[in-house]
Order: C-alpha cells, then sequence, then structure tokens
C-alpha cells in the first residue's frame, strides 16, 4: 500500500511542480485588434512527457471575419490546435501569429482579452445568474448585462428563475439545463465582446430542442467576430468560410462544404455516416 501510494505521490508531485503560467518576455508587445489573420506556420506540438505528436506539420490561417470549423475524429488534434491558439501551450515546432506577431512575443493579457470561448462542459460558478454572466467584465452595468442574456437568448428562462439575475445557479450550474448553461456562457462571451471568439463542440451534449436555442444565440454572438469552430455535427458548420479535416494531428482535407463533398473524401464520408437515412438497415 506504502508503495502505490508514493506512485501516486509522484504523479502529484509532476503536477504541483509544473509551471501554470506560460512564460512572457521582458519586451512583450501588446496585441493589437486583429486587421489580416490568425496563422498557424508548420506547427507540431507535443506533451512534455512524450514523444508523441499531437499535431504534425500543421499550417492554417483564419482571416478576420471569417469562420473556419475544425472536424475530425476524436485524437485528431482540434482540441490541441485550439489550446495552442490560447496560448495554453507553445508549439514544439513552428510559430502562431496574430497579425505577424509572434504568440510568444506579445503579453499573455492582451491575448487573453481578444478571445472568448464557449465550449462543450460550461464553467459556472456557485454564485447568482448576475455574477456568472459578468465574470468576465465584473464592471458591467445592469443594462450591459440584459442586453447580453437578451441576444443569447437567456433573457426568458431567467425571467422565470425564482429571483431572476440573483439566483444561484449552483455548483457548476446544476440548478439549470445544460441549454440554460450553455447559453450563460454565451451571454458572458458576448458582454466581454472580444474579437475573436473560440467554440468547443459547444452544443454537441444537447437535445434537439434546447440545441436549436443554443444555435440561434450562437449566431448572434458570431456576427462581426473571427470564429475558429470544433464541431461534431457537421449540420453546424456547413456555412463556414473553411472546413479543415483533421487527422492523427494532420490536415488531410480543407475547403467548404460543397467543396469537400464534390472532393469525395473523409469529409463526405462523414457526412454520410452522421446524415444517412435511419430507415434504411440493409435487411430485406
Amino acid at each position: 500500500e506504502i508503495s502505490k501510494a508514493f506512485a501516486a505521490a509522484r504523479d502529484v508531485w509532476d503536477i504541483l511542480d509544473e509551471d501554470d503560467v506560460m512564460p512572457e518576455k521582458p519586451n512583450a508587445v501588446e496585441l493589437k485588434p486583429l486587421t489580416g489573420s490568425i496563422r498557424v506556420e508548420n506547427v507540431s506540438f507535443h506533451y512534455r512527457n512524450s514523444r508523441k505528436k499531437i499535431l504534425d506539420n500543421v499550417d492554417l490561417e483564419v482571416p478576420l471575419g471569417s469562420m473556419v470549423a475544425l472536424v475530425g475524429e476524436s485524437g485528431g488534434g482540434k482540441s490541441s490546435l485550439i489550446k495552442l491558439i490560447q496560448r495554453l501551450y507553445d508549439p514544439t515546432e513552428g510559430r502562431i501569429t496574430w497579425d505577424g506577431t509572434d504568440l510568444r512575443d506579445a503579453k499573455l493579457a492582451s491575448l487573453k482579452r481578444k478571445l472568448a470561448l464557449v465550449t462543450q462542459e460550461t464553467v459556472l460558478f456557485n454564485d447568482t445568474v448576475r455574477y456568472n454572466i459578468s465574470y468576465g467584465k465584473p464592471d458591467a452595468t445592469e443594462t450591459e448585462i440584459a442586453e447580453a442574456a437578451r441576444i443569447a437568448f437567456a433573457d426568458e428562462f431567467i425571467d422565470q428563475l425564482p429571483d431572476k439575475y440573483e439566483t444561484l445557479v449552483g455548483e457548476r450550474g446544476t440548478m439549470l439545463s445544460g441549454g440554460q448553461r450553455q447559453r450563460i456562457a454565451i451571454a458572458r462571451a458576448v458582454l466581454v465582446n472580444a474579437p475573436v471568439l473560440i467554440l468547443d463542440e459547444a452544443t454537441s451534449a444537447l437535445d434537439t430542442e434546447s440545441e436549436r436555442l443554443v444555435q440561434k444565440a450562437i449566431g448572434n454572438l458570431m456576427q462581426n467576430r473571427t470564429s475558429i469552430v470544433i464541431a461534431h455535427r457537421l449540420s453546424t458548420i456547413q456555412r463556414a468560410d473553411l472546413i479543415v479535416v483533421m487527422d492523427k494531428g494532420r490536415i488531410v482535407e480543407s475547403g467548404t462544404h460543397q467543396e469537400l463533398l464534390k472532393n469525395g473524401g473523409r469529409y463526405k464520408s462523414l457526412h454520410e455516416f452522421q446524415f444517412e437515412d435511419p430507415d434504411i438497415t440493409g435487411r430485406e
């Protein structure tokens, strides 16, 4: 039992020894609003304690105002690429630039202020609806919070809560449904008003009705923003300016929805698998 405890303790110590803050250069520059594009240039990546490449020589451009969707099977490297764009990690090889500036040369705070993130696993605190919406902008006015909720289609259910904006949502938002939690998260992103939006499987865990409302809210949120979307349900990204298919850390296809269907490659296979007729069983 003691041997097992020491083995577990070593893993814990390894995590405690990790630096939870990315290094920032003394002469780091302030990122200005995006005017050109975010570029991923020949990026490869593996985690510190492994030599297995999670990303392998990835090249990608996200132009200002565009919607770029990342699709593919689990383990393809989509989420890892998103983490690098947020600079939660640095590339092992290559670089990621913001209008030509390497993210490693930029002030972290200036990058964070320009990114809004909505994920499948919504992070809510055991506090009021108001606190959870205004978390990214604590000095927001009542009017700003209400407007963000309206844009996120959250105002209707908030008005029906016992204490409206002062209602406690419970630990991790347990007092709310999945769709309601997502709309609170979207309202938070609206209030922050960051120019670059990252959506990571934001609707994959929702039922059909909740997904419809969340998709409408996301549509509002994406207006006049540069968007990078990880999508499992291909129906949600058919209007993307660029769809990138990833597999085993590489980009294997890219193009618009129609172009990729016409090419008859991996994307078409994924599309046919998701949209095949459930009534066709192949039995006589």
